[in-house]
């Protein structure tokens, strides 16, 4: 995931006024801190994720010390999946499988993170205003919305911790503000001393064998490779952060993988021969505000993932095309 986990940056937090102005619009210093905190704060605790009526919940422990960051997730509701990241190095773990090492996502905002080398875009692609301050799960929060200037992203909104910037809450909002999915911690610890050992898989974790038997190359030069394919309609703000072949976990062959990000959402276009793929769903497939569109290209399969309205990633996947030379 990117420059973020640097830790050279020093984040100092600017004095916050007791009592915020609602709608008054704000700069990037907001968004700085919850970009920020969220890799340099110490904390552990339990969030919810609620979309399309479902609700599912897991366990997050992070901690920030001189060799880096080290983080685990871990899903507390039906098969048990982990995720065990130290710096730049991600494992999966999930149920007796052993771990897949995979590699950083160039277009994810996690929660409660965002990705500080994007920062700089968000004032292009959105009105960032004050909201209402909250009391979540025993911490006071200022909400912070990310109101789109058009119509082909979200509305987010986020609450932050007063004091350490840490994401407590966000929500995505579709155009009648209606909420698509919305991550809430309910327990949480911030700061204080966490163990290391509690960001590792122990013996008792048993089925979850931490033993990599795939993994993926490093980051290299040719992060930035030019393809013989060309997007033409991504929305305006968004800029290609990634292109390059990649060998996808489960593919026998490499995959053409281009990354946008306006900052706070990511789409993320991939492009892959179709031979044995016909049988792939075609079409539109929805998880909360993450939508996937699949379509035959010629004899390529293309598909879009994009934290994006559905109308977005079927422009984009229709705008797909080989350069002509």
């Amino acid at each position: 995931m990117q420059a973020r986990f640097s830790l050279t940056v020093v984040l100092y937090f600017v004095a916050v006024p007791a009592f915020a102005d609602i709608g008054r619009q704000v700069d990037l210093d907001w968004p700085q801190i919850i970009a920020f905190a969220a890799h340099q704060t110490n904390y552990s605790g339990t969030y919810v994720y609620q979309h399309d009526g479902h609700m599912e919940s897991a366990r997050i422990t992070h901690i920030s010390d001189q060799s880096g960051e080290h983080e685990k997730l871990e899903s507390m509701d039906g098969p048990r999946r982990a995720f065990i990241r130290n710096n730049n190095e991600v494992q999966w773990y999930s149920g007796d499988k052993n771990a897949v090492k995979v590699e950083r996502q160039y277009s994810s905002k996690r929660f409660p993170a965002l990705q500080p080398e994007l920062l700089s875009a968000l004032n292009e692609n959105y009105l960032i205003q004050t909201a209402e301050q909250a009391r979540i799960s025993g911490f006071d929060t200022q909400a912070i919305v990310f109101q789109p200037k058009d119509s082909l992203r979200y509305t987010q909104k986020m609450w932050a911790h007063m004091d350490s910037g840490l994401l407590l809450k966000a929500a995505v909002l579709d155009e009648r503000q209606e909420i698509v999915e919305q991550y809430t911690f309910i327990e949480l610890k911030i700061g204080g001393k966490i163990e290391r050992t509690q960001v590792m898989l122990g013996q008792s974790d048993g089925s979850l064998e931490q033993q990599s038997h795939s993994a993926t190359p490093p980051e290299t030069s040719e992060q930035f490779e030019t393809s013989e394919w060309k997007v033409a309609a991504v929305p305006t703000g968004f800029k290609k952060i990634m292109e390059k072949r990649r060998l996808l976990h489960g593919k026998k062959t490499n995959v053409i993988h281009i990354v946008f990000s306006d900052g706070l959402a990511g789409i993320s276009v991939f492009i892959e021969t179709s031979v044995n793929n016909f049988k792939k769903r075609l079409g539109l497939s929805s998880r909360g505000a993450i939508h996937v569109y699949r379509k035959i290209k010629d004899d390529y399969l293309v598909t879009v993932v994009g934290e994006v309205p559905p109308r977005t990633v079927i422009q984009v996947a229709d705008s797909v095309r080989q350069n002509v030379h």
